[in-house]
């Protein structure tokens, strides 16, 4: 008679669960860091093994894995009695993201500094840096794309230059156009013409004079009539921008010359700073009426662009002097009138034009002597900007040294953006209204502070 089964045989699970009801004992015995940390371990063998069979690894565990899985055989064991507990090591939040990664895998591509400062000092970023023309989306003309160059490079150069060419550009442009089937030029011709601004713009910043002429230019292509055959709706645009052209700058420039040229006396001193040809007209025209003046041209580098107003004026038989921004200070003193292009003026009277004029224009003011600007009224811009830090350009740069007379080639004395040097020329700066006296217009000579009455002086005049 086999003796009767005790309390302890009748509740032992089978053989296949005692390993399991072992682990359950070990783990019941461990603090609650040390069951984390197995956790964890654990974890990272079985990430380890699946890494290595989606890479084809054959099997085999990077350097790493079999650590942690050796430390976990090696630690899984229940402490002893009495014993510390070790502290878990804390564990960083990307752990589990680097765990996950192959070490193959992880990209070990270190950006290059210079590639960082290629495009300048980060606060200048938003700046319009200069970069080369590459090959826009779309089909693009090829007028459109010489034309993009010739910015890019400063080839032309000046508000009013650039405007015109940018127009003359799209007549080519507009009668070389194709309406598709089922389309209407005046819808699909913008659509077209998108890709072409878009390529200017990536050549150079748009200025206010190309951006008030191309927005009047769509809308006279939205405007246009759908019943006209195309051939006769392209020569009605090109119409169009040519009078565009004719009375907002060609017209416009001939009142302002006359204006402006009436404000010259005999034997005044008229200061001009870099190059305007608004500026070069004014001066031209007062010299042929008669009148015996001189003027003093300032310019500073790296453009040098006074040097051609320099040029054209002493062929022309007046009487010029030449000097650098610096030595302004000591020339002022002589000086009877300030007459200055602009680029662009803004709705709070503010004028953008090449940088450095702001400097003469608060020379002059403080020395009480009369700053006027000669603009045309397609240079207004709602905007009210009140820095030139917020939006400007970059000049190119240039030799900066080349007329000094020193024992070193030219060629050694040039400045190139090098590893260590980043040259920035801001092209443009802002003169608040209080340093100017008037602004010539073909409208009139309106005072700084009512330049906003620009718009209402053109919709009684049109």
């Amino acid at each position: 008679m086999s003796p009767a089964p005790t309390l302890d045989t009748q509740i032992q699970p089978p053989n296949g669960d005692l390993a399991h009801v072992g682990q359950q004992k070990a783990q019941k015995q461990m603090t609650k860091a040390e069951r984390r940390e197995l956790q964890e371990k654990q974890r990272a063998a079985k990430a380890a093994k699946q890494t290595g069979a989606v890479n084809g690894v054959n099997g085999k565990v990077p350097n790493n894995a079999k650590q942690g899985s050796t430390a976990s055989t090696s630690n899984s064991s229940a402490p002893k009695k009495g014993a510390k507990p070790p502290e878990a090591p804390a564990r960083p939040r990307s752990q589990s993201v680097n765990r996950v990664k192959d070490p193959k895998a992880v990209p070990t591509t270190i950006p290059d500094a210079s590639t960082e400062k290629a495009r300048g000092l980060r606060i200048f970023a938003h700046f319009g840096l200069p970069k080369p023309v590459s090959a826009a989306k779309g089909e693009i003309h090829p007028t459109i794309v010489r034309l993009a160059l010739q910015f890019a490079n400063f080839k032309i150069a000046g508000a009013n230059a650039r405007c015109i060419a940018t127009l003359t550009a799209f007549k080519t442009v507009i009668q070389d156009y194709t309406t598709p089937p089922n389309n209407t030029l005046s819808r699909h011709l913008m659509t077209h013409l998108s890709p072409q601004i878009s390529h200017l713009v990536a050549a150079r910043p748009m200025s206010v004079t190309m951006g008030n002429a191309i927005r009047q230019l769509k809308l006279e292509i939205s405007g246009s009539d759908i019943d006209l055959p195309e051939q006769d709706a392209k020569d009605a645009l090109c119409r169009k921008i040519d009078n565009y052209i004719r009375d907002r700058i060609i017209f416009a420039d001939q009142v302002i010359e006359e204006t402006a040229g009436s404000k010259i006396k005999d034997g005044d001193v008229v200061l001009t700073y870099a190059r305007s040809s608004i500026v070069e007209k004014v001066l031209l025209g007062a010299h042929e009426e008669g009148r015996d003046f001189s003027v003093i041209v300032v310019d500073s580098r790296p453009m040098l662009e006074g040097k051609r107003l320099l040029s054209v004026l002493s062929t022309a038989g007046i009487q010029c002097t030449y000097l650098l921004l610096p030595a302004l200070g000591s020339i002022i003193n002589e000086v009877s009138m300030v007459l200055v292009g602009a680029h662009s003026i803004h709705a709070n009277g503010s004028v953008f034009s090449r940088a450095g004029t702001a400097l003469v224009a608060m020379m002059a003011r403080q020395h009480s002597v009369p700053v006027v600007v000669c603009c045309e009224t397609y240079k207004y811009s709602e905007e009210v900007q009140l820095d030139s830090f917020t939006k400007n350009e970059l000049a190119p740069t240039g030799d900066l040294f080349s007329s000094f007379p020193l024992t070193k080639p030219r060629e050694a004395l040039t400045l190139q953006n090098r590893p260590n040097l980043e040259i920035l020329n801001p092209l443009y700066d802002l003169t608040p209204p209080t340093c100017i006296t008037a602004v010539v217009t073909e409208v009139g000579v309106i005072p700084p502070n009512s330049i906003s009455s620009i718009p209402l002086a053109l919709g009684r005049l049109l």
